[in-house]
């Protein structure tokens, strides 16, 4: 990654490797999960907030909507154009053609920031992560997990791969370059900043750098509303804004990590008004989670990866498997909300988007879904 990487995105991109293999190991995301289709959710606005977050019992979900971006008209593509990527060692890459692209990434945000720029209708190939409608009946491109298959990407024909660096092997990669395939690695895109970068390095490497300006002025508007939004849900007393930590489950492996500062879990929590506890506490980056540090932390909330919860057996499952959780205030109120896998930690114009579902779930919570 290139040396403009925010710490956050480093961080978080040792925290999706961790997700990653995990997930190999635990034999999840075999096949391709099917494409989500995001419902049509009622106006922040609209929704009352509880008088105290810290107090709710029982699970949420969070709910993703959206697209709060729809993808723009992209301008024709001035091809060829030289760009440099962004894989540490400043080789200059020349793209010819763009009618048939391979998106790859851990999180699948490189194919998703490839449709917001307006040419989804060229991707040919997708990655497990990549989840969006209008890519559903794509070939799947990775195997066991989050392991790129060079001889599927090959018999696509692609005429440029772009990737974030974040899955691989590296070999791979390279054998893919070998075979005379552009391939363009990007800045990986964790939070609004190294998402801005991304979608320049994106819109460049496409032929249509101009439309960057035009994606990523919008993102900005949607992400100042969104904060502006979630604002008018937050307590007024700051003292009853939730203690929230990220653990990361996957329980048929025994994997517990609890995710602190630098994490990019800790960026995520605060963007939604709430505390980020482990950070709080002085917890830094990925580790394996201890009953005494968990305990000492006593989180009002745990989020969780909805895949990983269902790993442990649901919350009575997870509580069996970590007994430290029921001694926090999370654990006694059943206090535990879980997100989707591929989309939680996706970045990219899903970002106002990921806000939304989280701050629906610590401030304005279903009724239906508690107890």
């Amino acid at each position: 990654m290139g040396r403009r990487v925010t710490r956050i995105a480093a961080a978080i991109g040792s925290a999706l490797l961790v997700l990653a293999l995990a997930a190999c190991d635990a034999g999840a995301a075999q096949v391709a999960a099917p494409a989500s289709t995001s419902p049509a959710l009622p106006a922040l606005s609209s929704l009352t907030p509880v008088d105290d977050p810290r107090a709710v019992e029982g699970p949420s979900t969070v709910v993703i909507g959206g697209p709060a971006l729809p993808p723009i008209v992209a301008p024709a593509p001035q091809l060829p154009v030289t760009v440099r990527s962004a894989d540490g060692g400043g080789r200059e890459v020349t793209v010819r053609d763009t009618s048939r692209i391979v998106a790859l990434s851990l999180s699948g945000t490189v194919a998703e920031l490839v449709h917001a720029l307006g040419l989804g209708d060229h991707l040919v190939g997708r990655d497990v992560s990549t989840n969006l409608p209008e890519t559903a009946t794509l070939p799947v491109v990775t195997k066991k997990g989050h392991t790129i298959d060079a001889e599927a990407v090959l018999a696509l024909k692609p005429t440029l791969i772009l990737t974030d660096g974040s899955i691989g092997p590296t070999d791979v990669v390279l054998q893919l370059g070998d075979a005379g395939i552009p391939v363009v690695t990007i800045d990986r895109a964790t939070d609004a900043e190294s998402t801005y970068r991304a979608i320049g390095q994106v819109a460049a490497a496409l032929g249509i750098a101009p439309a960057a300006e035009t994606v990523n002025t919008a993102l900005r508007a949607a992400m100042e509303s969104k904060t502006a939004e979630i604002a008018r849900l937050l307590p007024a007393d700051p003292s009853r804004r939730p203690r929230v930590v990220f653990l990361y489950v996957r329980g048929a492996a025994g994997v517990y990590y609890l995710f602190g500062k630098g994490s990019g879990a800790d960026s995520l929590i605060s963007s939604v008004g709430a505390v980020d506890a482990a950070s709080e506490a002085g917890w830094v980056g990925e580790r394996p989670l201890t009953p005494e540090a968990l305990v000492k932390i006593d989180p009002d909330v745990i989020l969780v990866m909805t895949k990983g919860l269902e790993s442990a057996g649901g919350i009575d499952g997870l509580l069996a498997a970590q007994p430290s959780i029921a001694l926090t205030t999370a654990g006694e109120h059943r206090r535990i909300i879980d997100a989707e896998d591929t989309r939680i930690f996706a970045a990219g114009t899903l970002l106002p988007d990921i806000m939304d579902g989280l701050a629906r779930a610590l401030y304005a919570p279903d009724p239906g879904a508690q107890g």
